[in-house]
Order: C-alpha cells, then sequence, then structure tokens
C-alpha cells in the first residue's frame, strides 16, 4: 500500500518523524510520504528510519497556499530541499505563522480562554513549523477542549474572531516554485470544507495549466461524489490521482492506509521529479 500525506512533529502532527515511518510500517504500508507543512525538517530522521526498517520513503512537503483569502494546500513531492526559491518561500510562510500565532493567542487570552505564548510554544517541537493545532494542543492541555476537533469548531477556525491570517503564496506561484525546484505538485483535499476553502474547477484549470501534476482525490473529506467528479477532472486535465490519509498521528482520526495510491501513479510522479529521489530500503 502506498500513502502520500502524512505529518509528523516537525509541522502539526504528534508524532516524530521516525515514529511515523514506524507507525507506517506497523499500518502495512510499503511506501510512506511524509509531507510536513512549509518543512523538510522531518526529512534526514525519516530517511534514516525508513531504511533501517525496509520501507520506502517519498520525501514531500505540505505548501500551504491561499487565493483571495481562502486556503488551498498544494502537495510537492520530491523537490529539491535547498533550491533557493522554495527555500525563500516556505522560510517567509513560517516566519508569517510564528507571528500569526502569537497574534492569535493574545487575542484569546484577553478574553479569559486559557492559553499564553509560552503554554502554546511548549507544544511546538523546536525548529518546528508552528500553528493553529498547537494552539488547540495548549487548550486540551489546559481542559478547555476535549480535543483539537472541538478547539477549531469553537475558536480556531477561519471564521473565528481570533482568527488571523498569515503569509501564503498564491496556488499558481507555489505550483511553478516546486516545478522549478523539481518537485511534483499535487493539489491537497481540494473539495475538503473542513480543511480549506474549496477548489473549483476553473483554479484546476488555472493550475494545471502553470504545471499541476495531480489531484488528490481519494480522501477522508472527499465523500463518493466528489472522489468521482475530481477524478473525471482528472481525466480530462491529464493529472493522476492520488489517495492519502492526511495522517497526524493523534491530532487527527485520520488513520495511515486509509485511503492510496496506485503504484503507476507514483511511478509517474518519480518520473516526473528532478529534485530528490525517493528513498528505497
Amino acid at each position: 500500500m502506498i500513502d502520500l500525506h502524512a505529518h509528523s512533529s516537525a509541522s502539526d502532527g504528534t508524532e516524530p518523524p521516525a515514529g511515523v515511518v514506524a507507525s507506517a510500517v506497523a499500518a502495512g504500508l510499503a511506501v510512506v510520504a511524509l509531507t510536513d507543512h512549509d518543512t523538510t525538517l522531518g526529512w534526514a530522521e525519516a530517511t534514516d528510519a525508513a531504511r533501517a526498517v525496509g520501507i520506502t520513503l517519498v520525501p514531500g512537503i505540505e505548501v500551504s497556499c491561499s487565493r483571495r483569502h481562502r486556503s488551498v494546500h498544494l502537495l510537492a513531492y520530491l523537490p529539491d530541499p535547498a533550491d533557493p526559491v522554495l527555500v525563500a518561500e516556505l522560510e517567509q510562510a513560517r516566519d508569517s505563522r510564528e507571528s500569526r500565532l502569537d497574534r492569535m493567542v493574545a487575542r484569546m487570552a484577553a478574553d479569559g480562554l486559557p492559553v499564553s505564548v509560552e503554554s502554546v510554544r511548549a507544544e511546538v517541537e523546536p525548529g518546528a513549523t508552528a500553528g493553529r493545532p498547537h494552539i488547540a494542543d495548549a487548550l486540551v492541555r489546559a481542559g478547555a477542549v476535549a480535543d483539537r476537533d472541538e478547539a477549531f469548531a469553537r475558536w480556531l477556525g477561519d471564521t473565528s474572531p481570533y482568527y488571523v491570517s498569515h503569509y501564503a503564496p498564491d496556488p499558481v506561484r507555489a505550483v511553478e516554485v516546486v516545478r522549478a525546484a523539481g518537485g511534483v505538485p499535487v493539489v491537497a483535499h481540494p473539495l475538503s470544507r473542513t480543511r480549506t476553502g474549496v477548489v473549483t474547477d476553473d483554479l484546476l484549470e488555472e493550475l494545471a495549466a502553470a504545471g499541476l501534476a495531480g489531484i488528490e482525490a481519494r480522501h477522508r473529506d472527499h465523500d463518493p461524489a466528489a472522489v468521482r467528479h475530481l477524478t473525471d477532472v482528472a481525466r480530462r486535465l491529464d493529472l493522476v490521482v492520488t489517495g492519502s490519509s492526511d495522517y497526524h498521528g493523534e491530532g487527527k482520526p485520520n488513520r495511515l492506509g486509509e485511503n492510496t495510491t496506485d503504484p503507476e501513479v507514483l511511478e509517474r510522479i518519480e518520473a516526473l521529479a528532478t529534485g530528490t529521489e525517493v528513498v528505497r530500503p
């Protein structure tokens, strides 16, 4: 089985990169991709772990993008992690997330919610990409909510009075940057109403013209009708179709291997990539 979307504690997952690899083996996967938000921090640890346990690793990134104040997520497989333009984009996004986190926490604390900059920072692994899930974890630890889902539903959603935007590139620019870095861009969960703003067919066509390679159609947030629609769009635009779990450890209910990608799709992704290589045992 091939699962091309998983997160570690290098961003908002709850397991270290080696732990994600171990969980992938336990789930019976043959291939797993590590795709933390806006960072390649976990690649080295995951690579060592994958070689040690005999599983294939696809190094990747989930790039946070935005179009007209609506979030779009782009999976970037096998880019060159040292590409200067890609590195600059990721650094700008992470820096913006840091300042955004402090402003959100300040607003929440002013209204009496049991969070502080210190309590939220304590939830972020050193060097990891900070985000709203870490505020949620601080709220859980303080006993204010039961889990991340409740925290987002009550206080951390895009329509919350505590919401603060952060820098994110336009998705067309992100596709172009990933391609220039030798990576393979695949739009993540485009019809999810809980994780991002819904990506329209027009935007998918625009992204395809810019170099998009695929659509993550099989995902927990997509019902059967959405999967059929996205598969039809991918066929029309000559894009690959992937399936993934979007695993976050204990941070979300998503389970490794609950949606998978066909081997021939991974072969096509590898053939398109010039930035870095798949890690095989």
